[in-house]
């Protein structure tokens, strides 16, 4: 059961990254940095907070506090990555980060208690916790992302009205055992 968690968790992650990579490549460069009002963030605000949370949180994450003391959060919240290329580059390393916790973690590290501002959590609480926090965050990108594609949007689930269509395929299939992002993560090779 334990290593199905972590592999499911991983599959997860895998696929909310996916989520914001397939948004990036619909929004025109300047639009990445669009936000509505002073209290709202822009994609790029957003990947920024991303980026300093998944360093934080994740870098040494069995061995240390979740929140370093290097980390300046409310930097993160200020508009300034310049480039489509600075934004990927700290999305890369945020998920880089992640996935190098993630893949080290064993069945015997998810009852240890790690600490995120000196609460306890167990490693699993811990990993539910970011898993939550970035599907947060990356459903901001994908509602931002759909207002600002200038060429129209291309769905990134089950595109409006072709609900019935998804469906019949779906049983028209035996009955098998799958994790749900199989068949979108199969898409980019992994």
């Amino acid at each position: 059961m334990t290593n199905d968690y972590l592999d499911s968790v991983r599959k997860q992650f895998e696929y909310y990254r996916m989520l914001g990579d397939k948004t990036f490549s619909q929004v025109p460069d300047d639009k990445l940095f669009w936000q509505y009002n002073d209290d709202s963030n822009s994609i790029a605000t957003i990947v920024k907070h991303l980026w300093g949370n998944m360093l934080s949180r994740w870098t040494d994450f069995l061995t240390s506090d979740g929140e370093k003391d290097s980390r300046n959060r409310d930097a993160e919240f200020l508009n300034d990555i310049t480039s489509r290329e600075e934004l990927l580059s700290k999305w890369n390393e945020g998920w880089a980060c992640l996935f190098n916790a993630i893949n080290s973690l064993t069945a015997d590290d998810l009852d240890k208690i790690i600490y995120i501002r000196n609460q306890g959590h167990s490693v699993t609480e811990a990993v539910n916790r970011q898993l939550a926090h970035y599907t947060y965050h990356i459903g901001q990108i994908v509602f931002l992302g759909k207002m600002l594609a200038e060429n129209g949007w291309t769905s990134l689930s089950i595109p409006k009205g072709n609900s019935q269509t998804f469906n019949k395929e779906k049983f028209s299939k035996p009955k098998q055992r799958q994790h749900f992002t199989d068949e979108f993560l199969t898409d980019k090779g992994k």
